[in-house]
This record gives structure tokens, sequence and C-alpha cells, in this order.
């Protein structure tokens, strides 16, 4: 029998003479049709009267969401060789905002985040209400009848579908006696377990600091005051006159330390970003930002579209550290893959500030490639929430962008249809199969940018490593081989057009000037 019914307490039960009235809780596939009385208890209520109070039970009931509770895979899980920690998931939604089927999606995708953490999902609810109670988020009713169904799950934490101020948490915490937390702090976890280069670890903690700053308790001797000076007394002793400050005060003090600290190792290691972008513009080497929603399958296309092993794990946010690839066009022209971090929903503003090496990745890119989970339920939300973050990035909304829809061996014909009608400009892939990889290349490659100037030059036959740069990377019209060198016709970068200079064959005055164009000198 599946948790969420489990979980149900059976409403006939309720109001029984002598007995204690329990919490009722209605699932997804429950019945209905419970009898509605007036005021008189007569049983006759008006039409009107029973839709708005059909209406005010249904925003007021928990609702269990189905296929939470049941964990399928656990294998990649990084704490699986420990107890999983037990969970239960909680979110409110409005009619105002969102629908019922939105609000579903968006749990689903917390129980994912979750057991990527390294969860088990024993069960999650959602409560219909116009906004989520100040105090305790659910309402305090809700909260207790919450209570009983972490009790009934034996679970250790409850993860709540929201951004949560340290009050709400804290009174939740309260009434239900175990662990509070929130979406933000399970996406922190998960790149905590993730990261792992030194700016990636660095990122994170960061974000981390920020985001417990506010958050940090205190109980007992935490609370208390240090006399500062004389004011402790002679009974106090020596040892007891303190800075004059509580312990949390000093937590605090200590993390903004950490914070500075953190800020300047980040600053630090920006010049090394840039030294390694400055060498790909020297090269005019175009580079091509692989963005999209966490999951979508980055990591998997990049790697079959350069030939490169980089990791690929069905989890979210397996990718946190940019990875540069290198790929060759089918004219040996050479340009680059830059695999970003993946995207999601309602991204704290922590992470978007500490990882802003990611976005000036995305930034100075030649070209934006999005790609989109085909097989999602609603992959345009997930558009629409990448669509977000790239529009903070600024210059982003200049630079030129394809949109691929991956997985597309996971659906079917009439689900490719609509996605071909709704985005008739994107691509359909599959990295899995390879399926439509061959019209992105050659769209992906027909949009790399030409270099801004022209060559026409005779190269002596020793030329050949410079000849060979050419082609890697620049765009080579026409090659002749003569009997007094190599004629030569090429789009290419200022640099490259200098050391042409340097090396033509000059059949007038020496200088190889007649022989180079900078007509089309673009820069």
């Amino acid at each position: 029998m599946p948790l969420s019914q489990q979980n149900t307490v059976d409403a006939n039960q309720a109001g029984q003479p002598g007995e204690q009235e329990e919490p009722v809780l209605t699932g997804v596939l429950a019945d209905q049709s419970d009898v509605l009385l007036d005021e008189n208890g007569d049983g006759h209520v008006g039409q009107r009267d029973a839709e708005e109070w059909e209406e005010r039970e249904s925003r007021n009931q928990l609702k269990h969401v189905a296929g939470l509770g049941e964990l399928q895979d656990v294998t990649e899980v990084e704490y699986r060789k420990v107890r999983l920690e037990r969970v239960v998931l909680v979110g409110v939604w409005s009619s105002m905002t969102t629908t019922a089927a939105q609000a579903e999606e968006s749990l689903r995708e917390l129980a994912a985040l979750a057991e990527t953490a390294g969860a088990v999902v024993c069960d999650g609810l959602l409560q219909h209400r116009y906004k989520p109670d100040s105090a305790t988020y659910v309402g305090s009713g809700k909260a207790r009848e919450l209570a009983d169904i972490v009790a009934v799950n034996e679970a250790d934490t409850i993860v709540v579908d929201d951004d949560l101020p340290p009050s709400q948490r804290r009174a939740l915490e309260d009434a239900t006696k175990v662990k509070v937390v929130d979406r933000t702090a399970v996406i922190l976890d998960i790149f905590a377990q993730h990261a792992t280069s030194r700016e990636g670890k660095a990122q994170v903690e960061l974000a981390q600091l920020e985001y417990m700053l506010p958050r940090l308790r205190g109980w007992g001797g935490s609370l208390s005051r240090q006399a500062g000076g004389r004011a402790a007394g002679a009974d106090a002793g020596i040892g007891s006159r303190g800075p004059g400050e509580t312990k949390i005060e000093m937590d605090r003090r200590v993390i903004r330390s950490r914070i500075a600290r953190l800020r300047r190792q980040i600053a630090q290691m920006a010049p090394a970003r840039e030294v390694k972008r400055g060498s790909r513009r020297r090269y005019g080497l175009p580079t091509i930002a692989v963005v999209g929603y966490t999951n979508a399958g980055k990591s998997s296309l990049t790697n079959r579209l350069t030939g490169s092993a980089e990791l690929v794990e069905n989890a979210l946010f397996a990718t946190l550290d940019t990875a540069v690839r290198r790929a060759r066009a089918k004219d040996g022209r050479l340009y680059a893959y830059v695999d970003t971090v993946g995207f999601v929903r309602n991204l704290p503003t922590q992470l978007i500030e500490a990882f802003k090496s990611t976005l000036e990745e995305v930034a100075e890119a030649d070209i934006i490639l999005h790609v989109v989970d085909g097989s999602h339920p609603d992959p345009f939300s997930q558009i629409d929430a990448v669509n977000d973050v790239l529009a903070d990035i600024e210059g982003a909304e200049e630079i030129p962008r394809v949109v691929v829809f991956n997985k597309i061996d996971r659906i079917d014909a009439a689900t490719r249809e609509r996605l071909a009608a709704l985005e008739p400009e994107a691509s359909l892939v599959s990295a899995a199969t390879g399926e439509g990889l061959d019209d992105l290349l050659r769209r992906i490659e027909s949009m790399l940018p030409v270099p801004g100037v022209h060559v026409s030059a005779l190269l002596p036959y020793d030329a050949g490593s410079l000849l060979s740069h050419v082609r890697e990377y620049g765009n080579v019209d026409s090659v002749d081989y003569r009997a007094d060198g190599i004629w030569i016709e090429a789009d290419v970068d200022r640099r490259l057009a200098a050391q042409i200079v340097d090396r033509a064959i000059d059949e007038t005055d020496g200088d190889g000037s007649d022989h180079i164009d900078a007509e089309h000198d673009v820069d």
C-alpha cells in the first residue's frame, strides 16, 4: 500500500464520543464525498454553500503527492554506505500564482534534489492556501498534522519547497520536533558534495556561509553574555571577563571574517581565469557556452560533440566546475565548448553571486547552446528559468543562441511534433543515440564567427607550421601549391595576419604588402 494511503486517517473515526479528534489528511485519490451539515445539523445545504465549503476544505487540506515515497535507485547517492536521512517534503501553493500541476511538479523536483543530496523521501505534502502562514509556514493546525506524519514515517527532517526565513524555520521545528531545511539548503548541500576544484569549493563555502549567517541560533550558554572588563565581579573569577559579547555574536564575527577571506581568495583566482580566456581570444578560438537546466544532458551532449569523456551522471548538479573542451570543424578549424553549471528554478542568490566564473564564461562566449530536457513534462518552464538567469548576465542578450531539445529518444512522435511546432528554430537531438547531432554540428559550425582580416599571400614552403595555424584558427578559402610557394586566401585574426605579413614572399618590393588584403577587418 502506498505511503500516502497508509498515512491517511479515516475521517469516519474522527469525532467519536470520548475519543480525541484525529487530524484528517486527504490523499490524491481519496474520496471527496464528505457529508456537509448546515448550522442546524439537518444535512441540507444550498448548492452555493456546498461549493464554498468544498473550496475551503480543499484549500486547507494537506494533499499527498503520489510517487514521492518510493526511492527506486540509490546507487549514485554518496551516503549509500550509511543510513540515509528520511525526509518529508512540504509545499504551499496559491492559485493566484501557480496551478496544482505546477506545484506537484515543483515538489517532484524537490524530491529529486533531496535524493541527490542523499535522502530517502518518505512522503510529499502540498497545502493550498492564499499565502504561507507567517509563523509556521503551514499554520499551527497543519504543523501538528505534519508532526504526526513525521512520527508515522520515522522521518528525520522536513524539507520545505520554499526559501524559509529563520523565524518560520524555528517555529516549524518547535512544532514538529525535527530538523527543518528549505530548498536553498538542499541545493547548497548538493553543491558542497559535488565541488571538486579549489575555486569551486571556495565558491560553495562562500554561498553556505552567506546563507548560514542570518540563520544562526543558540541555546543556553550560546545566548549568555560574557562580561566585559571588571563587570564580572569578584565571584566570577579569572577567565570570566570577556569581550562583552554573546557566543552567537562571536560566531557571526567569525563567519564574517571567513566570508571576507573567501572573497579575497576567489578574487585572486580571477586572473587565472582571465589568462585562460585571454589565451583563447589571442588565438581567435571561438567558444560555445553550453547552458541549460540541471540534468538536461549538457555534459553528455558536450561529450558527443567533442569526443571527450566528461563526468556524466543521472543526478542534479553533477557538473559544478567549468570544463572547456576543444572540437574541430569539418574544414579543420578549431573551436571550444564550455560546459557550465546547470540552473534551477529559484536558484539561490548566494549561488548566483558565488558562481560568477560560470556567468563570465557565458558572457564571453560567441554562441550560447541552450540544452533542454525534451522528455521533461514541462520543458518550457525550464527554458523560462534559464532565460531568467541569462537575463541577469550583461551582454548575454546579444549573443546568438541555439535551443536544443535533448533526450528525444525518450519521447513519442506526438511530443516531438509539439516541441517542433512551439520551437520551430530548435534542434531535436539525442546525446544517447546520436540522433540529430550531424544537423546540429552543421548548424553550429555555420554560426561560428568569421575572423576579421582577409589575407591573400604567397608563403614559402618552410612556413608549414604557420599554414597549420591558419587552418586551425582561421577560415581558409583556398590553398594553391605553386612552384614558387604556397598561395593562400583565408580569413584570420590580426595576430595571424601579422605573422603572414612577416613570412609572405613579395614578388615586387620585398615586404609582402601586395599580398595582404585587410579590407574586411571588422575589428
